[in-house]
């Protein structure tokens, strides 16, 4: 099973960082974030091929000049982005290179994720994609409980159930779906509106709650200040 790290695109909600840096390489516990995807996917022996989609022309050159002369260079293949959308990106990646299902992981998502338990449900539902989802958050201020005006009851950063499920940015997909995406070559192409948007009629999508297990879209590195202990506690697991 091969993996796709989509690391490119814009960047625009973390500038003005992403001006000098690609949002993949924002430093997380002293090393950029990409890093702890990547050690986090080759821990599952179902993965035998990363292939980085960025920016080689741009700053995602940066990227490629990290991975160089490390262990897990040999298992990283890198690819030049379309910067044609989400899912324009994967209009670089040929039915040859990919004939079975994939993981798609957008490079601003921090979780310590069992591929093999997402692969499994993918299966198991028969599904054409599985998404990576959750229905709990830990809210970042105090709450209040209220009763006729009268506040009751204080609730500092509670977790809440959410009523409707997040999607996050983690995917197995069936390879057909790049075949989708070619038939569409020469626009930009979003993932959620102009694909899976249309696939969800057919029922087939499924969906894998992680549950209890952390999560971060990390937008710039002031996310990851703000968020220093959920940053340093996913990492941990990540790189375990």
């Amino acid at each position: 099973m091969k993996a796709i790290i989509l690391a490119g695109g814009s960047g625009l909600r973390g500038l003005p960082f992403t001006r000098f840096i690609p949002k993949a390489m924002i430093p997380c516990n002293g090393k950029p974030m990409i890093y702890y995807i990547v050690r986090h996917i080759t821990r599952f022996k179902l993965i035998d091929e990363i292939i980085i989609i960025t920016d080689l022309k741009g700053l995602g050159g940066q990227i490629h000049n990290y991975f160089h002369n490390t262990k897990y260079e040999k298992n990283i293949t890198f690819v030049q982005d379309s910067q044609k959308g989400t899912a324009g990106d994967l209009d670089c990646i040929s039915t040859k290179q990919i004939s079975e299902p994939f993981l798609l992981w957008f490079a601003d998502n921090l979780c310590a994720i069992d591929i093999q338990k997402m692969k499994l449900r993918f299966a198991d539902e028969n599904s054409y994609v599985c998404i990576a989802t959750r229905n709990k958050r830990q809210e970042k201020t105090g709450f209040a409980q209220v009763e006729n005006n009268i506040i009751t009851q204080f609730k500092e950063k509670p977790v809440i159930e959410l009523q409707l499920e997040e999607c996050l940015g983690i995917y197995i997909m069936n390879s057909g779906i790049l075949d989708i995406i070619h038939k569409l070559v020469g626009q930009s192409i979003n993932l959620s509106y102009d694909i899976l948007q249309k696939l969800v009629r057919n029922k087939n999508i499924s969906s894998f709650n992680i549950e209890n297990q952390q999560w971060l879209d990390i937008e710039s590195p002031a996310t990851v200040t703000y968020n220093k202990e959920l940053v340093s506690s996913i990492t941990k697991l990540m790189e375990s």
